[in-house]
């Protein structure tokens, strides 16, 4: 569990105990008759605004811990990605997406989101199975053709060239 949404859940029960507490002691004077409906409603009032900022940040700080959570485990994903393209070389984007447990287009997703990071540079032939190929961005810098045609490749996007012929996209980073 992170920080942020253990401060929330403290936050939360440290609101709903004052409100428990506010609420007890307002039934304690009232049942001895030392404080009117008319105070009660007032001293309820009163003690609803930190019951309300402490369980509203509460409440705030556990969506936020979830929210870093979930980018936690995407970054943990990636690293993943990173790692088993850089012990092998080269893997089709099928076994990656089955040995890491997601779906192929959020490998896709990945792959792309790690070039536009420039933390990834390598290559991927889409027409023969997908098969992702890492590579040294200085050996792709210099590529004027094709490794997998020989056609004519040109720039597609941030990072990325493409061969016009056989759709074999190149990841610069």
């Amino acid at each position: 569990m992170n920080s942020s949404r253990l401060v929330g859940i403290l936050l939360l029960v440290a609101g709903i105990g004052v409100a428990v507490i506010a609420a007890l002691w307002i039934a304690s004077q009232v049942s001895a008759g030392t404080l009117s409906g008319g105070g009660a409603a007032t001293t309820a009032g009163v003690a609803f605004v930190p019951v309300a900022l402490l369980v509203g940040f509460g409440i705030y700080m556990i969506v936020q811990g979830g929210a870093q959570a979930k980018e936690a485990g995407e970054m943990q994903k990636q690293r993943q990605l990173l790692d088993i393209l850089r012990s092998r070389g080269q893997v089709s984007v099928d076994d990656m997406a089955l040995e890491m447990g997601v779906p192929v287009a959020q490998v896709k997703n990945m792959v792309h989101s790690l070039v536009g990071l420039q933390v990834f540079s390598g290559y991927i032939n889409w027409n023969e199975g997908g098969i992702l190929y890492s590579a040294e961005a200085s050996s792709l810098r210099e590529l004027t053709k094709c490794k997998n045609c020989g056609g004519e490749i040109t720039l597609a996007g941030k990072g990325i060239v493409a061969c016009r012929f056989c759709g074999t996209e190149y990841f610069l980073s």
